[in-house]
Formats: C-alpha cells, sequence, structure tokens
C-alpha cells in the first residue's frame, strides 16, 4: 500500500476536485453507495473525510 491510497479529503475539496455537488456525495454516503471504511470515514472529531482513491475508483466504476 502506498501513500496515495490514503489521501483524505472532505467533501468540500471531493466536490471541487470531481465536479460532484457536496449534496451528491453525502447522498452516495447516506443511501449506502459510499461505505464507511471504504469510500470515507468519520474523524474522531465527527468530520467526515472522503478516501480519495477509492471514491476515484467508484466513479470510474471500478471495484474499490
Amino acid at each position: 500500500m502506498n501513500h496515495s491510497e490514503h489521501i483524505l479529503v472532505t467533501i468540500k475539496k471531493f466536490a471541487e476536485l470531481t465536479g460532484l455537488t457536496e449534496e451528491a456525495i453525502r447522498q452516495y454516503r447516506k443511501k449506502g453507495q459510499w461505505r464507511e471504511k471504504i469510500h470515507w470515514v468519520k474523524a474522531p472529531n465527527g468530520r467526515i473525510f472522503i478516501i480519495a482513491k477509492a471514491a476515484y475508483a467508484w466513479i470510474q466504476g471500478s471495484v474499490a
């Protein structure tokens, strides 16, 4: 596993990078399309971070 597999970004930053809306990203989580500890993680302070590599793979239709 290399460093790029661990890049975590906020919902806002991931929206900026991909062109997805923040609401779309939240809905992927809420509907279970993006799974906790696979596509996103919750930090101890309650903040949600997107696991960039896995989320990009999902967008491209690959298995994360």
